[in-house]
């Protein structure tokens, strides 16, 4: 086996050239460590190592191809933007020390990673090292998905499961390590949301009032104007977005992913109903977003239907929270699909199931839709269980084409034994602008 990084590793094999009893620290002494590998993808590999053990897993196979699988690079930590035109694995086992397979002309595209190097130039080398590393009947993680059941995750092409699969091995699905590292919020990550929700929170009510003054003093109004004024209050607040918020008024809040743009949009007028969704983070590395869905009437009285609907959208909504929150109280960690259920189930009775068409919420981290477990038992089932520190939305909606559209959002937070909503107060009713 090569070393690419020429340093000394007291490797032990067996009769199949598998490594075996070999410790990661003492391959990372100080004096060994390549200078192209930091403290902290050490201590990734190494958290990383300890979480297989943790369930029992032998290893985790990583493996990509000319960038097919971003989340590769974001828990190893590795730089996207490498050049990297051949097929690379990389083998982090329970115990001992993990392996680097690359191809000889690029034998250096893993050097920020710590273990030994193998090289191989024909398609049948790289079969036979990997038949060798694999062998014994391993269960091996992988960005895989059973019948493609979470698409988020599903990231190894099919034939490469089938190869790995021929060396005897059960391939198991990575989704709930690649939560443990992509999903989980730091102590300070989690004050950068709660500032991010207070900030949205008091944006509402901002453009609320916007809304009202130019309704009164007779200024033109259009849904982009609102957005505008909604990308306005972000970045005084000191935050970012990935995209622009939605500001979408009587038919056009009917459709769940509505975007005004300058020409087109609609006007915003007296007895409208007004919908926002707004997202973003501060403007800080490795800050996480909050977001969050109101809706407002531009006059005084609510019409009766669109009270009616949203207090079935609210009922939805509050039960998937009470449902959590029941749940991480009794030490219970329910899956994304149970808690999906748990709001669709009401608007079902309701009459309105058929106009709920996506899920109840998403994974939120440093993307507004994050690596973790969705709520979600409609698009696809997620079997993924929510995990302590990490954040998702539940936003259920009823939209009914060529009338309006109701959605009502909140962000949750799993401590250990409860579930937190920042950004208070929650909407309780379509708020009256006048």
């Amino acid at each position: 086996m090569l070393d690419c990084h020429g340093a000394h590793c007291s490797m032990t094999t067996d009769l199949n050239g598998r490594l075996i009893d070999v410790s990661l620290t003492a391959w990372c002494r100080d004096d060994k460590m390549p200078s192209t590998m930091t403290t902290a993808i050490y201590q990734r590999v190494s958290e990383i190592q300890q979480a297989l053990r943790d369930v029992k897993i032998d290893g985790w196979l990583f493996y990509d191809f000319r960038g097919s699988d971003p989340l590769a690079y974001r828990i190893l930590q590795l730089d996207p933007t490498l050049h990297v035109t051949r097929r690379w694995y990389y083998w982090i086992p329970a115990q001992g020390v993990p392996v680097k397979l690359l191809h000889r002309i690029e034998p250096h595209v893993l050097d920020a990673l710590p273990g030994q190097a193998d090289c191989y130039v024909s398609w049948e080398q790289q079969r036979q090292i990997l038949a060798r590393l694999l062998a014994g009947g391993l269960r091996v993680a992988m960005q895989y998905s059973p019948l493609n059941a979470v698409p988020y995750v599903s990231r190894v092409d099919a034939g490469t499961i089938e190869l790995i699969r021929s060396y005897d091995v059960e391939v198991v699905s990575s989704a709930d390590l690649i939560q443990t590292f992509e999903a989980r919020w730091t102590d300070r990550q989690l004050e950068s949301h709660q500032c991010a929700a207070a900030a949205l929170r008091c944006i509402v009510d901002q453009t609320f009032s916007h809304v009202h003054e130019a309704i009164t003093q007779g200024r033109g109004l259009t849904e982009y104007g609102v957005q505008q004024f909604i990308l306005a209050r972000i970045r005084e607040a000191g935050m970012v977005t990935s995209s622009a918020p939605i500001a979408a008024v009587n038919a056009h809040s009917a459709d769940p992913h509505y975007g005004p743009t300058e020409t087109g949009s609609a006007e915003v007028t007296r007895d409208a109903l007004l919908l926002i969704d707004l997202w973003a983070k501060r403007a800080e590395a490795g800050s996480v977003y909050a977001d969050i869905t109101w809706t407002g009437y531009v006059g005084q009285t609510v019409p009766v239907k669109h009270r009616e609907i949203f207090d079935l959208v609210r009922q939805g909504r509050d039960a998937a929270l009470t449902f959590v929150r029941t749940e991480i109280a009794a030490g219970h960690r329910p899956f994304g699909w149970e808690v999906d259920d748990a709001c669709r189930q009401v608007i079902q009775r309701g009459g309105y199931g058929d106009q709920f068409v996506h899920r109840t919420g998403h994974s939120i981290g440093e993307e507004v839709h994050g690596n973790g477990a969705n709520i979600d038992g409609l698009e696809t089932q997620d079997t993924r269980r929510l995990m302590s520190r990490t954040c998702f939305s539940i936003e259920p909606g009823i939209y009914l084409p060529g009338e309006f559209g109701i959605r009502s959002e909140l962000d949750v937070y799993l401590a250990e034994r409860e579930a937190l909503v920042f950004g208070l107060p929650l909407q309780s009713e379509i708020v009256p602008l006048f």
